[in-house]
């Protein structure tokens, strides 16, 4: 909309937009628990199992790009609608896998859907606010969007009870159709024909270019990505460190997994009531070294085993307690940064959110094992390169965008 027209945050639109943005981390987080079980049921190898996660994360980042310069050139509604639809018959798929091969495809259109939600939500929120208020409205979508995560590994685990691994596919399927029908009748269009990319689709796709030879567009994609794909690793390794090595039953997982959620509530929380206050450099500034030095506390006590199962949920605390805050504020600076092109931007930073963390989920399943070990070397790495794009962005941000 005109941004004489622009109105201060729209609870019911957040708490929209926040359900629907949820598909994907729904998608991931529900079926963790399962991962045991799917592999058994396929007498596969847990290494095996985890590549449905991998493959739902290369489909999540690989969608994303491919929505945000067609909601640019199309408008976000139309595309948001035809990725949900994909999501929901994608998720029928699911449920009718008949190999680990086949989910592992499944899995991926069905990710192919879902980055409709998550890239489109960012750009419908910047859309229809100020400025001013961006970083603390996708702050709260990130609020709203963590609700069902908290929930999700619990819900999984007690559907896994009821009927297996493919009623928690079943229960997506409905969510998605929930999502389908709610777009349709209330998402309304944030792009108004007039800013939409002059020569169409190519023009939206060519924005890439710019974002990628800009520098602080690294720093942003490597500040916010690396905290995600720390955070990443642990949802890949967790299910088979926390229930097969530290023997916590599956309907016991979700009740550890809810507290880094809470603690992904309590980062958006501090976020939205300081931004304003300390701008969203500082905030990303302080948050990076809060990730770091956690990152290195979780390998320091996966490798040494110093404090058992407590000190790794702890440690991962604070690991996972920053993510949702650095991505409100590298995104928003950066979709501010190249504002006719919001949906790009959104869709870049977004992508390699996904791709490294599909990249770390890769290099967890490396180590072949359920011990603490890999998981603690990978959230390790992850965190000094959260620290270091932090440097780059506050080196770089100053310099005007090339065009």
């Amino acid at each position: 909309m005109p941004d004489s027209t622009r109105r201060r945050p729209d609870g019911r639109l957040i708490l929209l937009l926040g359900a629907l943005a949820a598909c994907g981390p729904l998608s991931i987080d529900m079926y963790l628990p399962s991962l045991p079980a799917l592999a058994a049921s396929f007498g596969t190898s847990p290494a095996a199992a985890q590549t449905t996660l991998t493959s739902f994360m290369f489909g999540f980042s690989f969608g994303m790009l491919l929505y945000g310069p067609l909601s640019d050139a199309y408008g976000r509604r139309p595309v948001l609608l035809g990725g949900i639809l994909l999501y929901a018959v994608a998720s029928i798929g699911c449920v009718a896998a008949f190999s680990i091969d086949a989910l592992v495809f499944v899995r991926f259109l069905q990710a192919l859907g879902a980055g409709a939600a998550s890239v489109l939500a960012r750009a419908i929120a910047r859309d229809a606010h100020a400025p001013s208020d961006a970083a603390r409205v996708l702050s709260m979508l990130s609020i709203v969007t963590s609700i069902g995560p908290l929930l999700a590994p619990l819900i999984g685990g007690q559907l896994l009870l009821l009927g297996g691994w493919r009623v928690v596919f079943v229960a997506l399927t409905l969510f998605g159709i929930t999502c389908a029908v709610t777009a349709y009748l209330r998402v309304p269009e944030t792009w108004p024909k007039e800013k939409r990319a002059s020569a169409a689709v190519g023009k939206s796709f060519a924005a890439y270019g710019h974002l990628l030879t800009d520098p602080v567009t690294w720093g942003h994609m490597m500040c916010g990505g690396m905290a995600f794909a720390s955070m990443f690793a642990y949802i890949t390794a967790t299910p088979f460190v926390y229930i097969d090595y530290f023997h916590v039953k599956p309907q016991h997982y979700g009740l550890l997994f809810g507290l880094n959620i809470v603690g992904i509530i309590a980062g958006n929380v501090l976020n939205t009531k300081f931004v304003g206050r300390l701008g969203a450099m500082k905030m990303i500034s302080a948050a990076s070294f809060v990730s770091v030095v956690a990152a290195l506390a979780v390998a320091l006590v996966a490798l040494t085993g110093w404090g058992g199962l407590w000190s790794i949920v702890v440690c991962l605390f604070f690991v996972v307690g920053v993510v949702g805050l650095l991505s409100a504020n590298c995104t928003t600076e950066l979709m501010h940064r190249y504002p006719r092109n919001a949906g790009a931007a959104a869709a870049v930073f977004g992508a390699m959110q996904l791709a490294l963390g599909a990249l770390s989920s890769l290099a967890v399943g490396f180590f072949h094992d359920v011990s603490p070990h890999g998981m603690g070397i990978v959230i390790g790495v992850c965190g000094v390169l959260t620290f270091a794009g932090r440097t780059l962005v506050l080196r770089s941000h100053a310099a005007p965008v090339k065009v």
